[in-house]
């Protein structure tokens, strides 16, 4: 078996962290999905505003839109809700083989949205409609105001892609806001087995941003390189309670699927770190690990495989956790600024976007 086929077998989903116009209709996703095990996509602002800036393809739908009377922001929605929908069809035999688990691909809410709760709703609601699509998650960020977004978009029947998750805090009231949504759905007699979710916890970002606060005390730290694969260890124990607690049990037992963790941010930034780091050190049952390509291609080309490195890892990520504070990290300061850094950077690539669609000419 290859790496990438022990990887799937150990019960880790591979999805491809990037979608485009070129990837699709160059015949290059697709073989990724039979090559490659890839089961689903996802996608950001930065990776559309990379595609569509960076490609030839889209520039005749542009400028007809233009024609139109179409604003660049309803361009931009036109655009990529176009690839994400040939993306949920190229996926579509996946989601059907996979019991509708996979076979997943995901749009974003815009990013200006992430401290709105019910303009985030209406567009979640919006994106929904125009793809169209019974294998599509739309992401909604994990801010505090995201949070009953997620819950209400749940018990509206959408599958939602949680994203910018950085601590086990917020990452409970994201598993309290999704089963929320479904409970209303089971109180009111709809049906839950039709929902789907994954709460999308970032990695090399954690690594980056203290590792950086650490170097500047000096060298040698025991906790250097260690924070991000801990934390998302102690995510997949606070999963393993939710799971196993009588209030989701009742909600399994009426078709509810779980809301499974994904591990986002897994390229590595550090390059003295082993490049699938944030892959190999992250697998076990119901995981997702969305990846850019050449992180997946590091892992098929050199990943070790060792089945579950999570579970027995657990108590090491609790010390780990308690030795933060010794060494000057306040872990509390760390993950608001890298929820507030995502949100911004996410809407920086979509200003840039929209920017790129008035210039085309």
């Amino acid at each position: 078996m290859s790496n990438l086929s022990q990887l799937s077998e150990a019960g880790v989903s591979i999805w491809l962290d990037d979608l485009s116009r070129d990837r699709l209709q160059s015949g290059s996703l697709q073989k990724l999905i039979d090559d490659s095990s890839v089961v689903g996509v996802t996608t950001n602002p930065s990776i559309f505003s990379a595609a569509i800036s960076g490609s030839t393809l889209y520039r005749e739908d542009i400028l007809a839109l233009k024609a139109e009377g179409r604003s660049a922001s309803e361009i931009v929605t036109e655009l990529t809700t176009s690839d994400v929908r040939a993306a949920c069809d190229l996926f579509m035999p996946t989601f059907l083989e996979s019991g509708h688990v996979d076979g997943r691909v995901s749009i974003e809410v815009d990013p200006q949205l992430a401290y709105d709760t019910s303009a985030t709703i209406e567009r979640g609601l919006y994106l929904a409609s125009l793809v169209n699509r019974p294998n599509l998650l739309i992401k909604v960020p994990a801010t505090i105001e995201g949070l009953p977004a997620i819950e209400e978009l749940t018990a509206q029947g959408i599958s939602v892609n949680v994203t910018l998750i950085f601590s086990v805090d917020r990452y409970l009231g994201v598993m309290d806001a999704y089963l929320r949504g479904l409970e209303r759905r089971l109180g009111k007699g709809d049906t839950l087995s039709n929902i789907h979710g994954v709460a999308s916890f970032f990695v090399s970002r954690i690594d980056t941003e203290i590792d950086k606060q650490l170097d500047a005390r000096g060298p040698g730290s025991p906790v250097r390189g260690q924070a991000a694969i801990a934390n998302a260890h102690l995510a997949y124990d606070a999963f393993l309670t939710v799971t196993s607690s009588a209030r989701w049990k009742k909600l399994a037992e009426a078709g509810a699927n779980l809301q499974r963790p994904l591990w986002a941010s897994t390229g590595v930034k550090d390059k003295s770190y082993d490049s699938t780091r944030y892959v190999i050190e992250l697998v076990a049952p119901h995981c997702v690990n969305t990846m850019p390509e050449g992180t997946l291609n590091e892992v098929r080309e050199h990943g070790v495989v060792r089945h579950d490195t999570i579970t027995s890892k657990i108590a090491d990520a609790k010390k780990l956790f308690q030795a933060l504070p010794g060494e000057g990290i306040d872990f509390k300061q760390v993950v608001t600024y890298l929820e507030d850094d995502g949100v911004a950077k996410f809407e920086k690539a979509w200003i840039e976007l929209l920017t790129n669609v008035e210039a085309v000419g």
